[in-house]
């Protein structure tokens, strides 16, 4: 069925297997458009040795449905988090349904969590608030934050560099800023993750002057999928959805302006994956 799945949904010109087994670190596998095939979505990333799939939290809902997700496939994890987007909802609640959740051996994450200063569903100062509380979350669990930040690098910094000697590792998920923003991470001994957006020429060709900046022991790759389909793709697919099975051509853009094999980059990224997530080398 897998292979069937694989060969009927994506053209043979996208179905790459790259050598390294790879670690998808954004996959938002709980978004709806998954509901009716997501057995095959799982199947056709393993055909394309994507092996390690962590599964983003934004909410409760979808914090809890990542963890069953995980308890039923072997070579998912979930995080759990508030996204900026949803800040205004914090409560006590959330914040003991969300201590609980960290507790399960299924999330190897706070988050994704953050401020989104370009959109403001949330106010930024109930942003804030539930990120200083998703913060102390972190630091007591011990758990590494999956981050999300637009247009609020400064103040994210600000609120980071206060906590830093608090919680252990952090990712800025789905890194978009410009340089400044991305030095300013790398001094706080943060990771970055890098999506399909490099291969956007329209509004991501900026970040392939300064990939080369991001040591490959702070590099992580990701899609964000359903979103941010790559757009270096040699073949058209049916629909916009975005799947695991084609981060090897996000592996692939990124390695040729890190000037690194695909090979390396994969390997290398899969072991900082491992190592901030906490995960088992044969995940």
């Amino acid at each position: 069925m897998a292979t069937s799945a694989v060969d009927s949904f994506l053209p043979e010109a996208l179905q790459f297997r790259p050598g390294a087994p790879l670690v998808d670190i954004g996959a938002n596998l709980t978004h709806e458009s998954f509901q009716r095939d997501l057995g095959d979505v799982i199947a056709r990333a393993k055909a394309a040795n994507v092996a390690t799939l962590i599964v983003t939290g934004t909410d409760i809902e979808h914090a809890e449905h990542a963890v069953e997700l995980a308890k039923q496939t072997p070579g998912i994890y979930a995080t759990a988090g508030i996204h900026p987007h949803d800040a205004s909802g914090w409560n006590s609640d959330v914040a003991r349904q969300l201590k609980a959740l960290h507790q399960q051996p299924e999330v190897v994450a706070v988050g994704e969590c953050g401020l989104d200063f370009n959109r403001n569903f949330s106010t930024p100062h109930e942003q804030e608030r539930a990120f200083e509380a998703q913060l102390a979350l972190a630091a007591e669990s011990g758990l590494p934050l999956f981050l999300h930040e637009r247009d609020a690098g400064q103040r994210m910094r600000e609120m980071l560099h206060s906590w830093r000697d608090d919680i252990s590792q952090a990712v800025i998920h789905c890194f978009t800023a410009d340089r400044d923003t991305l030095h300013g991470y790398l001094d706080l001994d943060l990771h970055i993750g890098l999506t399909g957006w490099i291969c956007d020429e329209r509004r991501g060709h900026h970040l392939r002057s300064v990939v080369k900046d991001i040591p490959l022991e702070r590099l992580m790759v990701e899609t964000d999928c359903p979103y941010l389909l790559p757009r270096n793709l040699p073949a058209k697919l049916k629909g916009r959805r975005h799947e695991p099975a084609l981060l090897p051509w996000i592996v692939r853009e990124i390695a040729q302006w890190h000037d690194v094999t695909e090979t390396e980059l994969g390997e290398a990224t899969t072991r900082t994956a491992q190592r901030f997530f906490r995960l088992d080398a044969e995940a």
